[in-house]
């Protein structure tokens, strides 16, 4: 192994008289297990489900202490991996990162060399985790939703668009020559959206307060959804005909009170995004992708940077629904 020192920064979460408490601390290096790679990391970036862990959600992570942290990009320091050399430069996210395997809000990460991917060479590092997982998600719903719906077809509308997410989405949809609708419940946040790409912004209360008919009258092309509940039965409902939706998050219900009619009557293809798993070839596909043709301009500028001691208030933040954009962790100079 490269590095000298025998331990290492993180971010770790205990759970002391049933509270959960963060806070930097020195962890230990363990030994390195077959096929496994052990990567320095210069950036990670925060997301929903990091919050949710640091506040002891038991159904993102079960055991405490535990270091927080879905997302990690930077390079290999040792590996026993045939497929990855020492000072490579790998992404790391999804998979089991920063749930129950320690993740990337730390100096350090070991993990298994299948949850790696090569950082593509027009990418940068802090580039990558302005992206994160949110960004690999936002991705993959743009790459499927482009496969069956284009520009002119009509307006493509992102539900909780100030999120990671929804953020990428709409500055990916933009790039790629589509009319983008975006919703928020932040009144505040319009002049950021538009900044971000979006033509219209829509308030969450207009479309949660939609008719309770089953089908409304068509109003977009297609949509990604990252918020679930009545906001995606109201998108669906007002989708045209051969439209397609995404949905990839249910912050506001996991349940849908629909009919079938917006899928038999109009052709509605509702598909899922499931970026935890998403097959390697697929995954390497979408980052060279956002890597190159599909890189917003303004990809760097849309980003918040903090380092490891700033890491709590932020979560916070995003729990209360109050964090916009992406939030990128410096963990090296």
């Amino acid at each position: 192994m490269k590095q000298t020192n025998s331990t290492f920064k993180a971010f770790r979460v205990e759970n002391i008289d049933d509270k959960f408490i963060g806070a930097v601390k020195e962890m230990a290096f363990k030994p390195l297990g077959e096929e496994e790679i052990l990567v320095k990391v210069h950036y990670s970036s925060l997301n929903y489900k990091d919050a949710l862990s640091a506040s002891g959600n038991k159904g993102v992570t079960r055991n405490f202490p535990h270091t927080p942290g879905i997302d990690a990009v930077g390079t290999i320091e040792a590996s026993n991996s045939a497929g990855f050399q020492i000072g490579d430069k790998v992404i790391v996210t999804s998979y089991d990162l920063g749930m129950n395997t320690d993740g990337g809000f730390a100096e350090y990460i070991q993990v298994p060399a299948k949850w790696a991917v090569k950082l593509p060479e027009k990418m940068s590092m802090k580039e990558a985790m302005v992206f994160g997982t949110a960004g690999l998600t936002a991705g993959m719903s743009v790459l499927r939703l482009t496969e069956l719906v284009k520009p002119e077809d009509g307006k493509i509308v992102v539900s909780g668009a100030t999120g990671g997410v929804g953020a990428v989405s709409v500055m990916l949809l933009n790039h790629l020559g589509y009319s983008v609708v975006a919703i928020t419940g932040k009144e505040t946040e319009q002049d950021f959206l538009i900044n971000l790409g979006a033509k219209e912004v829509l308030m969450r209360s207009e479309i949660e307060n939609f008719d309770k008919k089953p089908l409304l009258a068509p109003l977009f092309a297609g949509a990604i959804d990252t918020v679930g509940g009545v906001i995606l039965e109201n998108i669906i409902k007002s989708t045209s005909p051969i439209g397609v939706v995404t949905c990839c998050g249910n912050v506001a219900s996991p349940k849908l009170d629909l009919t079938v009619f917006p899928f038999i009557l109009r052709g509605i293809t509702l598909i899922g995004i499931d970026s935890q798993n998403y097959p390697m070839q697929q995954r390497a596909k979408v980052w060279e992708l956002l890597s190159d043709e599909w890189k917003p301009k303004q990809i760097e500028t849309t980003c918040n940077e903090i380092g490891l001691e700033g890491i709590q208030a932020k979560l916070d933040l995003m729990l209360q629904g109050k964090l916009k954009g992406r939030t990128v962790l410096k963990l090296i100079d």
